[in-house]
């Protein structure tokens, strides 16, 4: 055995000793029965945009622990791996890639973009496989599962078209979260909010006098709105009132709602309801007009006159000088903070737009989709640990509107839905026509009504280069995955990622009728992150319910955020990121994942645990030291052979127990040996029970003092007194003879060897599920005739109390 343990040069080769067994699939393991009891976990599949990070680290050294932990119990245990396409996040940084070369989306059709992107993406794919393997996860690779394969898509297809027949999916204009930068659509989960400055304009409004902060949006104004008990406005609401514009006057309406903050201001605000979520719903109370003056590439349209084609910022900051020089502009506050809507990932405005999109139903509790799902964790058929997180999810699910699905990029699951250009004359459409382009120029798109460009091209040049394709509301379509016969063009619109990954637990056994789906589904825990509980968490639960009235797991363990040392949430900007490759490289992968363990309880974020990862470490070492002892104790007075007889040293059949190991251990014991072994039962029950109730922090910590302080420094210091007082057992030939000798010493030695021997190896299997690395290499150390099993720890029987 090496003088020192070396993570870097040792677990490859555990990893691959692990592979190759093939014991990561249940199907392979020699103690499992087809009748065995399943135990499945999905890994919760990582984004292919990039490299996971510390919280990817700290999901999978807790499933890891779950799977193996079960798997030692005897359960057929599987860990599915995947993948996640991460649609709108892996499109934006190839995007990013895109543009250092000096090119964009736009120069490409979308066959040829999403083929580029598939490249960009499967290589980030292979990184993260490999992240995985790093990191010690026992998953089967056998049942790997990426969210575009060819049966997820399926499966998401059918899911799509079931709903849509159940009348859970509908096609309408809807005021959305539209960021022009990126081009898509975002659901109100991945908005964020952020408070800055900006301007607050006090314009002259007819009588009023009114605070926006967005001038430029007044062509779009169809009302002026007041509350109902504001007596100062009480005499205007009903009537029309004359507005000054700056090239036609406007009449607008003044009306009485109670959105309106008759503190906000002067009380008075316009009502724009094309381009602002309170207007909007104030509109539809009041039948307002919706008039839409900004495009979907972030500019005025003709509706703002003069000012048509100018971005949203331009034209506030020309609005406003227009209106100071026709007196209309009252004052202006330059230091007014407000929050602003921005894109999760860009951090670029988001505009409130009225943009045909599809959505889910799921705003009324009594509809089929979220009520369910409500009832599962209600009722307790779901248990979210830690508890208090339930009231996160509940209030989510009764609080959730429909839920728009559309996103307009390229990369993704294409809604399978197809329009006829003959019936649906009005469909606007951007394509590359299919010519050569000039030497060093960029391609030229052309954009147009279907019912203008069918004139000057062919359908199948508009299909082969199509770009985006928009359809008015009301819009005739076929829902299909496969073409239909005739004029057809596809919606170029794909599914937001999370109504994809909401079938995760479905897809990845092969729903509806394999093997995998029978026997494993519903699976037993979902572990992930809190922050996606409404996200992802939530999604799933009503896909489960909706598609087969189980939920898809009993279980949810959500665990906190790992945040950077200095305690704020990791940021490139910040230079706080935390780099799970070189705490591996400099302390191992185990210390890593035991310190990530250890620093987190009941589901709350945590700084990284620096010192803790250290400690560990030291730790590693230390289990390094003490089965060096133990094995150069064990050599000197060749244990094995005073153990048991020479013809059962060794057995090929699983989870065989070293009996006479702990038989010997246990057999005419000192006060010392039967108080460490009491103390290695009360262990074995505590982190048996804390892994039951999902308490890894505790459990981790248990064995570790036990391990550290009441093993090694207690137990083990006083056994090498012990047997340094025995020096006569050195010229015995065998432990055997020594026992037969009648030497006291000699007795107590022997006793001391297999007690330290018995806890030892008890110990790590205990340790194997939090640090599977340095405990499977010490383990293939010893002999097969100590261990009384060929097995590798991976599947050695988990403790159990007095063997």
């Amino acid at each position: 055995m090496d003088s020192r343990y070396n993570p870097t040069e040792i677990e490859h080769g555990i990893y691959q000793l692990w592979e190759k067994s093939g014991y990561f699939n249940p199907d392979n393991l020699p103690h499992i029965k087809s009748s065995s009891k399943p135990f499945t976990i999905v890994l919760p599949p990582p984004n292919a945009s990039g490299k996971m990070h510390t919280g990817n680290v700290l999901m999978i050294a807790i499933e890891d622990l779950l799977i193996r932990w079960k798997r030692m119990q005897g359960y057929a245990a599987l860990w599915i791996p995947g993948t996640d396409h991460a649609g709108f996040e892996s499109q934006i940084t190839f995007e990013r890639q895109l543009k250092k070369e000096g090119k964009s989306r736009f120069d490409f059709d979308r066959k040829t973009l999403y083929n580029k992107i598939w490249e960009f993406v499967h290589k980030n794919k292979k990184d993260i496989e490999e992240q995985i393997k790093s990191m010690g996860a026992s998953v089967d690779w056998t049942r790997y599962t990426f969210t575009l394969d060819e049966n997820v898509i399926k499966t998401v297809h059918s899911t799509f078209k079931k709903m849509h027949d159940d009348g859970l999916i509908y096609r309408d204009d809807y005021l959305v979260n539209y960021c022009p930068k990126c081009g898509t659509t975002f659901a109100d989960l991945e908005v964020k909010y952020v408070e800055r400055t900006d301007p607050l304009y006090y314009m002259q409004y007819g009588p009023f006098t009114l605070a926006t902060v967005r001038p430029e949006t007044k062509f779009g104004d169809t009302a002026v709105a007041v509350h109902p008990n504001d007596k100062r406005y009480k005499k205007y609401v009903g009537k029309e009132i004359e507005v000054e514009g700056l090239s036609e006057k406007m009449k607008l309406t003044v009306i009485a709602d109670s959105y309106v903050d008759p503190k906000f201001g002067t009380g008075v605000v316009k009502v724009t309801p094309a381009h602002d979520k309170n207007d909007y719903e104030a509109g539809k109370r009041h039948n307002l007009e919706i008039k839409r003056v900004i495009d979907l590439n972030g500019r005025l349209n003709n509706l703002a006159g003069k000012y048509a084609g100018l971005t949203v910022f331009s034209a506030r900051k020309q609005v406003a000088e227009d209106l100071e020089k026709k007196g209309l502009l009252v004052k202006v506050d330059k230091n007014y903070t407000h929050t602003v809507a921005t894109c999760y990932k860009g951090g670029h405005d988001v505009e409130p737009m009225i943009v045909p999109n599809w959505f889910v139903r799921v705003d009324d509790m009594k509809k089929s989709f979220k009520k369910p799902a409500y009832d599962a964790v209600k009722k307790g058929t779901v248990k979210i640990y830690p508890k208090w997180r339930e009231k996160t999810y509940l209030r989510w699910i009764e609080e959730m509107h429909d839920w728009p699905i559309s996103r307009q990029i390229v990369w993704g699951i294409r809604i399978p839905v197809w329009y006829d250009v003959d019936k649906n004359p009005d469909l606007m459409v951007t394509f590359l026509p299919n010519h050569p382009n000039l030497p060093n120029q960029p391609n030229t798109t052309v954009t147009g009504k279907i019912s203008d460009l069918i004139k000057n091209y062919s359908l199948p040049e508009i299909e082969s280069g199509l770009q985006n394709l928009f359809a008015p509301a009301n819009a005739e379509y076929v829902v299909s995955p496969e073409k239909p016969k005739g004029n057809y063009l596809p919606e170029t619109d794909t599914f937001d990622t999370w109504f994809s990954s909401g079938q995760w637990p479905l897809v990845t056994l092969g729903f509806p009728d394999s093997k995998d789906f029978n026997r494993f589904y519903p699976t037993d825990v979902l572990e992930t992150g809190w922050e996606i509980i409404r996200l992802w968490v939530s999604r799933m639960i009503m896909f489960g319910m909706y598609i087969t009235k189980n939920p898809p797991f009993h279980s949810v363990y959500l665990h906190g955020i790992v945040r950077a040392t200095d305690g704020r949430k990791m940021s490139k900007s910040l230079g706080n990121v935390i780099n799970p490759e070189e705490y591996q490289k400099e302390y191992g992968t185990d210390a890593l994942r035991m310190g990530l363990i250890s620093g987190t309880a009941n589901g709350k974020d945590f700084n990284f645990p620096r010192d803790k990862v250290i400690a560990y470490r030291n730790f590693s070492n230390k289990l390094w030291n003490i089965a060096r002892f133990i094995l150069m104790q064990t050599e000197q007075n060749n244990v094995i052979a005073g153990l048991v007889p020479a013809e059962k040293t060794a057995t090929t059949r699983p989870h065989r127990q070293a009996i006479a190991l702990a038989g010997a251990a246990r057999v005419a014991a000192t006060k010392e040996d039967k108080a460490i072994l009491k103390k290695l039962d009360s262990l074995t029950r505590k982190v048996t029970q804390n892994l039951e109730k999902y308490r890894f922090a505790q459990a981790a910590d248990d064995i570790y003092h036990f391990v550290w302080d009441d093993f090694a420094s207690d137990y083990l210091e006083k056994s090498k007194e012990h047997l340094n007082r025995s020096g006569d057992i050195h010229h015995a030939r065998n432990a055997s003879q020594a026992m037969q000798s009648g030497g006291a010493q000699n007795k107590d030695a022997i006793n001391r060897i297999t007690t330290l021997l018995h806890v030892f190896l008890t110990s790590l299997k205990l340790l194997h599920p939090f640090m599977p690395f340095v405990t499977e290499a010490i383990w293939q150390q010893f002999p097969s005739g100590l261990k009384h099993n060929d097995l590798p720890l991976l599947i050695v029987q988990w403790p159990k109390v007095g063997n």
